[in-house]
């Protein structure tokens, strides 16, 4: 963001909501209809629930697929209109996977991308 790069920053934005929509706990069906008021739980932190630990192997494969999205999308976008489109898309898949080949220097000279990604 310091670099003002819009097309890494838009990249990584959506592979970061990719990776915490994939941490999110499952809702069940009977969750979705909710209780009767009275039969609500109270109190401090009843609606919290633990999210889903990633591991290395499925953070790589979120980026590798949020990567691939892009590319299968510029590859559709082939009419003369949408050639700037398509070449963005693009750049966002090599910001993607130049951090998968190359995390610490991705970012910048030793810059370390953090393996946990609970730990943003």
């Amino acid at each position: 963001m310091r670099a003002r790069d819009r097309v890494a920053v838009s990249a990584l934005r959506a592979t970061l909501a990719a990776l915490d929509n994939a941490e999110a706990v499952p809702v069940g069906e009977a969750e979705l209809r909710g209780l009767a008021l009275e039969d609500s739980p109270a109190g401090v932190g009843v609606t919290e629930a633990v999210r889903r630990e990633l591991s290395e192997q499925g953070v790589v494969d979120i980026v590798r697929a949020e990567a691939a999205e892009r590319l299968e999308a510029a590859a559709r976008l082939t009419s003369p209109a949408h050639a700037e489109r398509a070449e963005r898309l693009r750049e966002e898949a090599a910001v993607l996977l130049r951090h998968l080949d190359h995390p610490r220097t991705a970012e910048g000279e030793g810059a370390a991308v953090p393996a946990d990604p609970g730990n943003r």
